[in-house]
C-alpha cells in the first residue's frame, strides 16, 4: 500500500509532496523496537517516553517515513533532516485512520459492541461475550483482565489496545472466522483517540462516578470524553445505545437522532428491567421484561451490581436480535469473571473474596453486595493506588468506614509515592466513622491479619487489585496476587477445602 493510500481521510498538516505518496509502506508502528524495513513510524508523545525520541531508530530500522503531529526537525548542527516526514493534525488519530486503512477495515465487516463507564465493564463485557459464544460465534473479547481471540487468551496490556494494535487483533479475528468483538472502551482510551474512526454497532454505558480525575481534571471532562462514544469518536455514530437508565450521567448523553436507545435499569421506566430478583450466594434468578416479551435468567454471580450487568448484557444482546433463549443459555453459562467478588475457598467457616473495587462507589457496591448476603460481620481490606486522584482516597477510606464491621486499611500500587503518604490520606476517611480499623502497609501481612480477624459467618472483602497478579512499587514490581496469599495464608492457619 501507498503511503498516500495508507493515509487516506488523515488530517494533514501540510499537504503530501507526489512524490511522497507513492512511497510504498510495508508495516506501521509506534514503538521503533518494532519497526521493519518499509514502514511508517508515528512519532507521538506516550504516556512514558516521547516517541520523537526514537525517531532516528526507527530510521536505521528501515522505517520509509516519519509521521508527527510536530514539525520535521530542522537544522541543529547543521544536519539538515531529509527523511519523509509527514505533519499530522494529530498523532493518535492519524494512526488509527492509518491502521484502518493498512489492514482493509475490518471494523465495517465485524460487529463490534463498546462498553463505557466507571464501574460494571469488565462483567458487562464478560456476559455479552458469552451470549455471543452461545449464539455460535466465533468472538474477540477486549479489556482489562485480559484479551481473548477466537479461544487464544493474549495479556492486556491496555484495558483498550492502541489503535494499531486493536485493528491488528479486529483483522486477526476475521482471518479466524470470527465475527462479534466486545471491548471495553475507557475514558483514556476515548480522549486519546485509540478507538478514534472506528464502527460500532452497539456502545453501552452502565455507569460514571469520581475516578481517573488525576488524568481528566474534572468530572466534566471525565463525562465528556465518555460522550465522544456515542457521538462516533470520529466514526459514525453507533446505530444502537444500551444505557443505564438509573445513572444520572447516563440521562445527560447526547445521542444521535438515528441511534436508537434501549435503556435498561430498575425504576424510573426503563424499556428492560429486572422482576422478582432473587439473590443468594449460589448467584441469582429473575424475570427480564422488555415490553412484552419476558423471560427469566439465572446467573452463578452475586449481587444486585450484576443485575444491572445482566441487564445491559441481555439489551446489547436484544439490539442484535439474538432470541432468548440463547440469552439465558449465555448469561448462565458465564462462571465467574476474575477478581469481581472472586471467592477464595479453603473451606474456612467464613467467605472470602476478591474483587477489583478500587472507587468509593465500588467499594460501596461491593460491600452492599455482601451485605445482602446477611453475614454476621462484613471485614473490608483496601488501599490506594500512588499516583492517582488523591481526592478520591479520603472517600474510599469514608465508603469502607460506613458499610463495614472492621477495615483493614493497606498499600495497593504505590508506585512513585510513599505508601504511608497515601494510607495516611484514606486514614481521614475512616476516622470519619466509628469504626474498629487496622493499618498495615505490608499487604501480604495485612491479608493475614484480616482472616485472622474473622469468625463463622463473616465476610472477608479483599479489594482493590482483583486479578492484578502484581503489586508496582517505587523501584520495581513484584508478584503478587490476592488471591494466592489469602489461600496460602488460610491454608497455613490451618484450613483445607473439602477433597483438596
Amino acid at each position: 500500500m501507498t503511503l498516500g493510500e495508507t493515509l487516506s481521510g488523515v488530517r494533514l498538516k501540510q499537504p503530501l509532496p507526489a512524490e511522497l505518496a507513492g512511497i510504498e509502506i510495508e508495516g506501521l508502528e509506534y514503538d521503533s523496537r518494532r519497526v521493519g524495513r518499509n514502514f511508517l513510524f508515528f512519532a507521538f508523545p506516550g504516556s512514558h517516553a516521547d516517541g520523537r525520541q526514537f525517531v532516528q531508530d526507527a530510521l536505521a530500522r528501515g522505517a520509509a517515513a516519519v509521521a508527527s503531529e510536530s514539525e520535521a526537525p530542522g537544522t541543529g548542527g547543521g544536519n539538515l533532516f531529509t527523511a519523509p516526514w509527514v505533519f499530522v493534525e494529530h498523532g493518535r488519530q492519524a494512526l488509527a485512520l492509518a491502521s484502518r486503512n493498512f489492514y482493509g477495515k475490518p471494523d465495517e465487516r465485524l460487529e463490534l459492541t463498546a462498553i463505557t463507564g466507571t464501574n460494571g465493564k469488565t462483567t458487562s463485557s464478560y456476559l455479552i461475550d458469552s451470549v455471543f459464544r452461545a449464539a455460535g460465534h466465533v468472538t474477540a473479547l477486549i479489556g482489562t483482565i485480559e484479551y481473548h481471540l477466537a479461544g487464544r487468551v493474549l495479556p492486556a496490556v491496555n484495558t483498550t489496545p492502541e489503535s494499531l494494535d486493536l485493528v491488528r487483533l479486529f483483522r486477526e479475528l476475521e482471518l479466524a472466522g470470527g465475527t462479534h468483538a466486545t471491548m471495553e472502551v475507557s475514558s483514556h482510551a476515548l480522549a486519546l483517540g485509540r478507538v478514534y474512526g472506528l464502527q460500532f454497532h452497539t456502545a453501552v454505558f452502565t455507569n460514571l462516578t469520581r475516578d481517573h480525575l488525576d488524568f481528566h481534571g474534572t468530572m466534566d471532562a471525565y463525562f465528556a470524553a465518555k460522550q465522544t462514544l456515542f457521538g462516533g469518536a470520529g466514526g459514525p455514530p453507533p446505530p444502537f445505545a444500551v444505557l443505564n437508565r438509573d445513572d444520572q450521567y447516563a440521562r445527560q448523553l447526547k445521542l444521535h437522532p438515528k441511534t436508537k436507545v434501549l435503556w435498561y435499569g430498575l425504576g424510573q421506566d426503563p424499556d428492560l428491567r429486572a422482576r422478582h430478583i432473587s439473590s443468594g450466594f449460589d448467584g441469582l434468578r429473575f424475570n427480564v421484561q422488555y415490553g412484552k416479551l419476558r423471560f427469566a435468567v439465572e446467573s452463578p454471580l452475586i449481587g444486585k451490581i450484576n443485575v444491572y450487568n445482566i441487564l445491559a448484557a441481555c439489551g446489547t444482546a436484544l439490539s442484535y436480535g439474538i432470541a432468548p433463549e440463547i440469552i439465558v443459555r449465555g448469561i448462565a453459562q458465564l462462571r465467574s469473571v476474575p477478581g469481581r467478588f472472586e471467592r477464595v475457598d479453603e473451606g474456612q467457616p467464613f467467605v472470602v473474596v476478591v474483587d477489583y473495587a478500587h472507587t468509593d462507589d465500588a467499594l460501596r457496591n461491593v460491600i452492599a453486595v455482601a451485605r445482602g448476603l446477611d453475614p454476621k460481620r462484613v471485614i473490608t481490606l483496601f488501599g490506594c493506588g500512588g499516583d492517582r486522584d488523591r481526592t478520591k482516597r479520603p472517600l474510599m477510606g469514608q465508603a469502607a468506614a460506613e458499610a463495614s464491621d472492621f477495615v483493614v486499611l493497606t498499600s495497593d500500587n504505590p508506585r512513585s509515592e510513599d505508601p504511608l503518604a497515601i494510607m495516611n490520606d484514606a486514614l481521614v476517611g475512616i476516622r470519619r466513622k466509628d469504626v474498629p480499623h487496622i493499618v498495615e502497609p505490608d499487604r501480604a501481612t495485612a491479608i493475614a491479619r484480616a482472616l485472622k480477624e474473622a469468625r463463622e459467618g463473616d465476610i472477608v472483602i479483599l479489594a482493590g487489585k482483583g486479578h492484578e497478579t502484581y503489586q508496582v512499587l517505587k523501584d520495581k514490581t513484584i508478584a503478587f496476587d490476592d488471591r494466592a496469599v489469602a489461600r496460602e495464608v488460610l491454608r497455613g492457619y490451618g484450613y483445607k477445602k473439602s477433597g483438596g
